[in-house]
């Protein structure tokens, strides 16, 4: 097997290695100009920051300038405050043009003072200031008005005797007609990612805007005082930033300026992390040369996507490995195609890992971006984890050779069958079920048994008087029990009931009060307690009522996942979650293990594990011996639910150390991993609720302060919708792969309810890790069906939870729109995470109809699952 695996993960790396080259294809474009027409001009370092007044030193700008000095004829300045009114003098002394800009604002007192510096500093470098700009952008942002601004531009034309304009974007000079009146040139802003253009149109839609202008305008000389593309950054509509795509449009832009005679100053010389507080995190990444002074991107060589790919490719494949072999530790029993499917996950898991960081890193930290850094490695991880769980039950469902744990009947004289004790614990129950199934459990074709029915704090003796009754009419092996008060809910009923138990039994069965058994359960099961080792066996849960309605075919449907994938799977490391009904234990061993825990109110799961803590064993068989009731309603089904997430909870946090570190040494690698990946699907459900509301609260936050709040980055988006589409297609394919219900309604109704009870699990998690202790909650039978409004209620917290998501999401789409990914992806992400709570809220209603017929969830009757080959 060892060399199989080596074979799969060496061809999956190389896959691997293919699609990182494919994906970086060089891109063959004209090479950069030795000497370019000019750059626009800010010489901030990374601590710079000009809103808060904070400027290069002159020996700063001096650097800058020695840099650029054999690589561009002019620069292009912004403002003449403080130390930025040295450039002309500077620029000069490295045969260095300039276009001298005044920084126009809202503040009009400052704007006279630096129109008068700007005027004053021109007059005074004649030799290489050949242009000014009064204002960037100033009519575009509103800082001042159109007639201010004219008022600014005649003023500068009066003292000057060379080219006076103002910088906006193209639209700005075709709505302003007077605007270009009153300027001596047309100073263009050409910036097509804010645009939404894609990379290949971009340039071919600058030359298209600058021809409408020179149209409009004959006569009037064109300046691009901006031309560039972001290297990082959110994706508009079809533009995407990123260091490739700021080197390819640069370098067919000045190819093309060079063909068209334009005179252009490309945005800009370097990156200006202060920008992100204005312009958002992209306005940071317009540099073609970093805040360091590197270049971004190569001058002349082919271009890569990513230039580090070979490393990144590398790293990858290292990780995947690792995982795959962690994923084929225990692995004996699959096949080819299940060891390759791990493999893909694998590989897929560790490259977009991989490449997700090394695309974060690629921007200027800040405390905020640091944090969500973290988080999002967190995120991601936990995804991760998930995702391999999943994949890795997937796989052992589906692509096994041969069950190494599967039941292999036991041989036994039925002289030497020990005794057996059933105990039937009960509260409040309705009394012709009970009987009920006492009546299955006389019928039983077993020689050594007793059966004990204990009913603990039952006040209504109309309940349990006549179950009292039924037990003598039964003969001396019945014996009954009424106990109240008596503590510890259903725990301290079976503790009572052992009690009670005589010394003779060397097993005790359980099973709850609404199972009716087969007549063979003990005699087929018992004699696996032959090996010395076994100290459980268990039969799957089943209900006799699934085709009564379509809400219990539904619920139905959904049981079935658990003991007929689960459990088979987790069986194959004697992992198994031991369940209080249609089980039995070695009453030796659950003495020595300190009996039922009254502690938690999942006693049977909690039992099971500590008696694996002893180092004995369990035998499933996922054939049903017994069938019981299903939850009338939806909420009595929520209850159920609730209960069993928050004692698995309880059971992570008390045998923590044991399940974490494996200090004891007796629970095997295999059955930690299965009792926490079992259980992190469940905590996955609490973390998605915290994400929920996150998203509510960032999505209201995005449309009270749109130019504050971003949408989430792509990532966050992508995780949970990843996530959820990978857990939708593994329960669909092994629904019905491996047959677990019979009709494509069985697996749609599976989904379904499994989705509807993700809201309650969530709930339970988070208080389960908050809080020790939660009252056991009963699963009520025979109740009477829930009425509409009744039904309503059950699911109030998820129906609210669905409206906010779909408001949201419709408000976003009305008043921010969809126009770029991560918007669009963030309402698909609102609209898909609501389904659950939409799935409760359907599950309910249809608990409401108990006369909607089951043919239209299994088409009549509900079928055994074909397990016989697994």
């Amino acid at each position: 097997m060892r060399r199989v695996n080596i074979l799969i993960a060496v061809a999956i790396a190389a896959l691997s290695i293919v699609l990182w080259a494919l994906v970086n294809r060089p891109d063959i474009e004209t090479p950069w100009p030795d000497v370019i027409q000019g750059f626009a001009f800010s010489p901030m370092r990374a601590d710079d920051n000009p809103v808060e007044h904070r400027l290069p030193t002159p020996d700063d700008i001096e650097r800058d300038l020695v840099l650029l000095e054999s690589k561009t004829h002019a620069v292009r300045s912004y403002s003449v405050e403080g130390s930025l009114a040295k450039i002309p003098e500077l620029a000069k002394q490295h045969h260095i043009n300039v276009t001298l800009g005044a920084d126009i604002s809202g503040n009009l007192t400052r704007n006279t003072e630096e129109l008068q510096s700007m005027i004053t500093l021109a007059d005074q470098n004649r030799q290489n200031v050949v242009r000014v700009l009064v204002g960037n952008e100033a009519i575009l942002r509103g800082d001042v008005s159109l007639t201010q601004m004219i008022d600014y531009l005649k003023l500068a034309r009066a003292e000057l005797d060379i080219p006076v304009s103002t910088a906006e974007p193209w639209h700005i000079w075709l709505k302003y007609p007077e605007l270009a009146a009153n300027v001596d040139y047309l100073a263009v802003h050409m910036l097509p990612y804010w645009e939404g253009i894609s990379i290949d149109h971009a340039v071919d839609y600058i030359v298209e805007k600058l021809d409408l202008l020179k149209q409009t305008y004959p006569g009037k000389p064109v300046v691009i005082a901006e031309v560039g593309w972001p290297s990082h950054g959110r994706t508009r509509m079809d533009a995407v930033a990123s260091e490739a795509n700021e080197a390819i449009f640069l370098r067919r832009f000045l190819q093309r300026a060079e063909q068209e005679h334009y005179i252009y100053y490309v945005m800009e010389a370097f990156d200006q992390p202060w920008k992100s507080v204005n312009e958002g995190a992209v306005g940071a990444y317009w540099g073609v040369y970093d805040v360091d002074r590197e270049p971004k991107f190569e001058f002349t060589a082919p271009i890569l996507r990513i230039p580090q790919w070979q490393t990144l490719a590398f790293i990858s494949i290292v990780i995947a490995a690792i995982t795959f072999a962690l994923l084929m530790l225990d692995a004996v029993s699959l096949t080819f195609r299940g060891r390759g499917f791990l493999a893909l996950v694998a590989f897929f898991s560790a490259t977009a890992v991989v490449w997700i960081v090394y695309s974060y890193t690629r921007q200027y930290f800040t405390v905020s971006s640091i944090i969500v850094g973290v988080l999002m490695l967190f995120s991601i991880l936990g995804v991760v984890i998930v995702l391999l769980i999943e994949a890795h039950e997937w796989a052992e469902t589906l692509w096994v050779k041969d069950r190494r744990r599967g039941f292999k009947p036991v041989p036994v004289e039925a002289t030497n069958m020990p005794l057996v004790s059933i105990h039937v614990p009960a509260f409040n129950e309705p009394p012709d079920m009970l009987i009920e199934t006492l009546d299955a459990l006389a019928k039983l074709d077993y020689p050594h048994y007793e059966v004990i029915v204990i009913d603990n704090n039952t006040k209504d003796p109309t309940v349990w008087q006549p179950v009292a009754a039924h037990c003598q009419k039964l003969g001396e092996c019945f014996r009954f029990f009424h106990k109240d008060p008596l503590a510890g809910f259903k725990s301290g009923a079976l503790n009572f009931a052992l009690q009670q138990t005589v010394n003779e039994a060397k097993i005790i069965a359980v099973i709850d009060s609404d199972y009716i058994v087969e007549s063979d359960w003990l005699r087929d099961l018992v004699p696996q307690f032959a090996q010395e080792d076994v100290a459980i066996v268990q039969a799957p849960q089943d209900y006799r009522d699934a085709n009564e309605n379509a809400f219990k075919a539904m619920t139905h449907a959904e049981y079935r996942g658990f003991f007929y994938i689960g459990m088979i799977t987790r069986n194959e490391r004697n992992a198994i979650i031991q369940h209080g009904t249609m089980t039995m234990v070695r009453r030796s061993v659950l003495e020595q293990s300190g009996r039922w825990s009254e502690w938690c109110i999942t006693e049977d799961a909690e039992l099971g594990l500590r008696i694996f803590e002893l180092g004995f064993k369990a035998v499933y068989i996922p054939k049903s011996y017994g069938k019981g009731l299903i939850p009338d309603t939806f909420l009595s089904y929520k209850k159920q639910r609730s209960r069993w997430a928050y004692g698995a909870v309880q059971i992570m946090k008390h045998h923590a150390r044991e399940l974490f570190t494996g200090t004891s040494g007796k629970l095997t690698l295999g059955q930690r991993y299965h009792f926490i990946a079992g259980w992190l699907p469940w905590l996955a459900d609490g973390v998605n609720l915290l994400f929920n509301m996150a998203a509510l609260s960032w999505s209201i936050a995005m449309l009270v302060a749109p130019l504050t709040f971003d949408p989430p980055l792509i990532i966050f988006s992508l995780l949970p919708l990843v996530l959820f589409s990978f857990k939708m297609a593994k329960v669909v394919f092994i629904y019905r792969s491996a047959k677990i219900v019979g009709t494509a309604p069985q697996t749609i109704s599976a989904v379904l309810v499994g989705l509807a009870l993700s809201h309650t699990i969530a709930i339970a998690t988070v208080q389960g890790l908050f809080t020790k202790n939660k009252p056991f909650m009963r699963t009520p039978k025979h109740e009477q069906s829930a009425a509409l409004l009744r039904a309503l209620d059950a699911c109030r917290e998820e129906t609210l939870f669905a409206i906010a998501m779909w408001l949201a999401a419709a408000a976003i789409i009305y008043t921010i729109g969809t126009d770029t990914t991560d918007l669009l992806l963030w309402v698909i992400v609102l609209l898909v995470q609501a389904l659950p709570y939409l799935a409760a809220l359907l599950t309910s209603v249809i608990s409401a109809y108990p006369g909607l017929s089951s043919k239209w969830v299994c088409g009549g009757y509900c079928s055994e699952p074909d397990i016989g080959r697994r």
